[in-house]
């Protein structure tokens, strides 16, 4: 049995590796999970939105999540509506005629 207490210093510990490893610019992949990867964002014109002055952003690191085959699977399964439904079964009884 694990305590509360211990099990919060594990997911705290994996969370520190993590960003660690992304503050060094490398890629994180956890099987059956996905993948954490640095991307660099090109320098891009923006909007002030205040004003509407133009304004430059510069191009930056910026983290990414890319989760793998298996967990887009296990969510695409547990979403009701991207199931097709399935045709009801008629009923046994005959349907009534002339009632509105």
């Amino acid at each position: 049995m694990i305590s509360k207490k211990d099990c919060a210093r594990v997911v705290d510990a994996f969370l520190e590796s993590v960003k660690d490893a992304l503050r060094d610019q490398k890629n994180i992949e956890i099987r059956g999970f996905g993948t954490f990867k640095i991307r660099r964002r090109k320098t891009r014109m923006a909007r002030n939105p205040r004003t509407g002055e133009p304004v430059e952003v510069a191009a930056r690191p910026v983290p990414v999540f890319k989760p793998s085959k298996e967990l887009r699977g296990l969510v695409a399964e547990a979403d009701p509506e991207a199931q097709p439904s399935q045709p009801s079964q008629p009923s046994q009884e005959p349907p009534a005629f002339g009632t509105l």
